[in-house]
């Protein structure tokens, strides 16, 4: 067997943990995209919309409004041999996280109103793969492509570069949404692969940055600076998540893009807080760090007039 094609047989063997492969997406690439959402992140940013993206084992979620009840079913309560699900007092299971071990997908495999779901399951490249490429008449008309996200995808760098690298072959634009959190190599050794790349960039200070997602943003800026220096042809849009309390204010914006001004073919994008992950939460039996706190809807409009006064056209603006 020749190099090439070991090298090929490797990189669809790969294994990594996958918790969705979202197909028609819009808002994550150029085109019609199919994103690989991968679990494991290093930071803990308290708007997070996909709690179950940041550990990077699987987790069991209890969705309650789901379940049909013991008297109908109790299937779980039978697959579960831990004690970690016993009859509640609302005729519903009630589980003990603290109990659960590794088979916990047995349990949820038995429940057949899916009010029991695992978050992440090890695929292959290569059977993720075989999933985006059925959509690749949509990408060929629109644009499109794969994305990887998470969580933050290069922390299984194996896993993602070998999915980016075997998707361009296959002739697939490829994406990844990075919150740029990950060793140097990881980014080199990724770049060659991109068509396109989604940076975060959510606060300049480096104190603010760790208090709310606690690590601070050196490295993440680093990394920034060298996709954007070292691999010129690389498109590139910054993003900003616009959190009230942490960066919904003149000063923080205006550094942001003051931080990108230089870098002339960077695009740049603020995208208003929502609390579309709040449900995932609780089925975590986790509080969502944010609590019941909004965005005002005046906000939006004046920062971005902000980012258009030091950017320009640069500025792209959601739809």
């Amino acid at each position: 067997m020749n190099q090439e094609a070991y090298d090929d047989d490797r990189d669809l063997a790969q294994e990594g943990m996958v918790f969705n492969v979202q197909k028609y997406s819009v808002h994550d690439g150029p085109g019609i995209r199919t994103i690989v959402f991968l679990k494991g992140c290093s930071l803990r940013c308290r708007w997070c919309s996909n709690p179950e993206s940041q550990n990077t084992a699987p987790e069991l979620a209890w969705n309650e409004g789901r379940c049909i009840g013991i008297e109908k079913c109790g299937h779980c309560l039978e697959a579960c041999d831990k004690g970690a699900l016993t009859p509640g007092a609302d005729g519903k299971p009630a589980l003990q996280r603290e109990k659960c071990g590794d088979c916990a997908q047995s349990c949820a495999a038995t429940c057949p109103s899916q009010g029991l779901l695992i978050y992440g399951r090890r695929r292959t490249a290569g059977d993720v793969l075989n999933a985006v490429e059925q959509d690749m008449a949509f990408y060929s008309r629109s644009g499109g492509g794969m994305t990887l996200s998470g969580g933050e995808p290069l922390l299984q760098y194996d896993f993602a570069v070998a999915l980016l690298r075997q998707a361009r072959l296959r002739r697939m634009k490829t994406a990844i949404e990075t919150c740029g959190m990950a060793p140097e190599a990881n980014i080199r050794a990724a770049a060659p692969w991109l068509s396109y790349a989604l940076f975060d960039i959510k606060h300049m200070d480096a104190a603010t940055h760790k208090e709310q997602t606690g690590v601070e943003n050196t490295r993440i800026l680093a990394n920034f600076r060298i996709l954007a220096e070292e691999f010129p042809t690389l498109p590139i849009l910054a993003r900003t998540p616009v959190i009230p309390g942490f960066n919904d204010t003149p000063e923080a914006i205006e550094a942001i893009a003051g931080f990108i001004k230089p870098y002339e073919r960077v695009r740049y994008e603020m995208l208003p807080y929502h609390r579309l992950g709040t449900q995932k939460y609780h089925f975590l039996h986790r509080e969502p760090p944010m609590g019941e706190v909004t965005l005002e809807k005046s906000r939006m409009p004046r920062l971005q007039r902000i980012a258009l006064d030091i950017l320009g056209e640069r500025v792209q603006i959601p739809r």
